[in-house]
């Protein structure tokens, strides 16, 4: 009991001795100060210490009266500002429709090719003779289908993609698309449902 005693006692003077002969970070921060070296006119540092109070700071470019007498007068006339962005928009609209168009197109022709292999297929296995007779033709025409379908897909895919491009620049050109889950996409995913089956 004694020894701990000693130990607690020696632990609050050691934290008293520490206390009192601790620098606080204030005083630590101005004493840096006073020692620091003054930088050299080669390499200049801005701080909160040296940056100019007094002076303006001089901006790079013409005067804010200079700009305004450069712009367009479209920007100035409403009219005409509102009919350049109808133009944009209708531009924007026309590039968005045909690529939705060549989806459509790419995607019904898919579908078609489908279909007809299927059909193919049907009257294939439905007939005994055809089979014995024509296994190797068809073995054949079912691998040229399915190389013309991972062509077409990847058509499609590629169609796909550069839509969104398309949708993207045309968020940053300030139009916005607003029917995101296009007929194209769900005619395409209609068929991929049909091709997995």
């Amino acid at each position: 009991m004694k020894h701990a005693k000693l130990m607690a006692v020696a632990t609050l003077l050691l934290m008293g001795v520490s206390i009192a002969t601790a620098q606080s970070l204030g005083d630590y921060a101005r004493a840096l100060r006073k020692n620091k070296p003054e930088p050299s006119a080669a390499s200049r540092h801005y701080d909160n210490d040296n940056l100019p109070t007094e002076e303006t700071l001089s901006v790079v470019g013409p005067p804010p009266g200079d700009a305004a007498a450069q712009a367009p007068k479209a920007a100035t006339d409403p009219n005409a500002a509102a009919a350049d962005r109808q133009k944009t928009a209708d531009a924007w609209k026309d590039k968005l429709d045909k690529q939705k168009e060549k989806i459509a197109s790419l995607s019904h022709e898919l579908d078609l090719e489908q279909r007809e292999y299927r059909l193919r297929a049907a009257a294939f296995y439905a007939d005994a003779g055809v089979r014995l007779r024509d296994s190797a033709q068809f073995d054949k025409d079912g691998t040229q289908y399915k190389s013309d379908v991972d062509e077409k897909q990847k058509a499609i895919d590629a169609a796909k993609q550069e839509l969104d491009q398309l949708q993207e620049e045309a968020r940053k050109a300030g139009m916005e698309e607003k029917e995101k889950d296009s007929a194209p996409d769900k005619a395409q995913d209609k068929s991929q449902d049909k091709s997995k089956e």
